[in-house]
């Protein structure tokens, strides 16, 4: 089967824009980890352990593959990306509690309802998706596995479906999971932790390939960034789970005509800065978000090393994290108080690096 890795082989605007609202700042830097893929030399699940203004990289924890996790409570729930992939559960200081079948090829995304009774997971390579329901205990129970179909123009990288995103709404009553294969948004009702078949919530244009989601944290919009298109597209959410598109504007800078693909997004907590990442112009885009949600970029910084994967917002100590994979480094920005971003100089080496969470 080919997979996922076979396929995949600061420039700031001048307007000047009012400071965000005033946030309560930490100086207490968090503990993070790292997840690294072993093909490229990393040794497991990093620790980033606080060091002064910054971070050092302290030992692996032997987790090899791991692409994505989110870390619930007492639990961390792991994405091993392999042919056949894993689900792991572990505690907070990565010991193992549950190593259970993802449900599908190359996991790369997982997430828990906001009720904590259910996970969901999005396997890449076999286009499903598997949601468990989540005992009081943490752990996982025997999953439904959903398979979606569509494939895109892109023979190279949408031959069929391929699931990259996987999120709850704020009610726990749907799924949705992005596919960069469909060129499609699925939606999943939940009953209990049980998901029914997927439907098509949003259809992107044809060979744009959509990678990752991000929910307004005040507003009925979404935003999506696509992969192969490399745009970020303004979404209308409506209530039956349905979008709809309401703009579409670049990832990348006027004039590059270099190879580039759309990683990561974020939005700030308040709902005023959008962060979006692009691997080959190795740079985050920075929006500026109007009180209706319309974006407008304010600033492309370089990442700070090649194939920005991930980054992670620490907003509470005007940090941003950004996991270069290819270069395996992480580079550590200041967010500035407009929510520009500006290099502290730090970068630290963790091979491999695909992505970062709190410890």
């Amino acid at each position: 089967m080919t997979t996922r890795r076979d396929l995949l082989g600061g420039l700031a605007a001048t307007t000047l824009l009012p400071a965000l609202p005033a946030r309560a700042r930490s100086a207490a830097l968090p503990a993070l980890i790292a997840g690294t893929y072993a093909n490229e030399g990393g040794a497991g699940l990093y620790t980033l352990a606080p060091a002064g203004a910054g971070w050092r990289v302290g030992p692996a924890a032997p987790l090899t593959g791991i692409s994505f996790g989110v870390t619930h409570g007492a639990h961390r729930y792991l994405a091993k990306e392999q042919a056949k992939g894993r689900l792991i559960v572990t505690d907070r200081r990565a010991r193992v509690l549950a190593d259970v079948a993802s449900g599908g090829d190359d996991p790369c995304h997982v997430a828990v309802s906001p009720d904590a009774r259910a996970l969901a997971v999005a396997n890449y390579s076999s286009g499903t998706v598997s949601v468990w329901p989540l005992g009081r205990d943490g752990r996982p129970g025997a999953p439904t596995v959903r398979q979606q179909h569509g494939t895109g123009p892109n023979t190279d990288r949408q031959a069929g479906p391929h699931a990259h995103w996987v999120g709850f709404t704020r009610d726990a009553r749907r799924l949705h999971a992005v596919d960069l294969g469909a060129d499609a948004i699925f939606a999943y009702d939940i009953a209990g932790a049980v998901p029914g078949q997927p439907r098509v919530a949003w259809r992107a244009p044809a060979g744009a390939g959509p990678r990752h989601l991000a929910h307004h944290p005040r507003l009925p919009i979404a935003y999506v960034v696509t992969e192969l298109g490399n745009t970020l597209v303004t979404l209308d959410a409506h209530t039956d789970g349905t979008f709809a598109t309401r703009s579409t504007q670049s990832l990348l800078p006027a004039g590059f005509s270099g190879a580039s693909f759309a990683a990561h997004l974020a939005i700030d907590a308040r709902g005023r800065r959008l962060y979006a990442s692009n691997r080959g112009h190795d740079s985050v885009a920075v929006f500026d978000l109007a009180a209706d949600g319309t974006p407008r970029l304010i600033q492309h910084i370089a990442s700070g090393g090649h194939w920005p994967r991930f980054f992670l917002l620490l907003e509470d100590q005007a940090r941003c994290l950004v996991a270069n994979e290819r270069s395996g480094t992480v580079a550590v920005f200041r967010i500035l108080p407009d929510g520009r971003l500006a290099a502290t100089g730090q970068v630290l080496a963790v091979p491999g690096v695909v992505f970062l969470d709190r410890a």
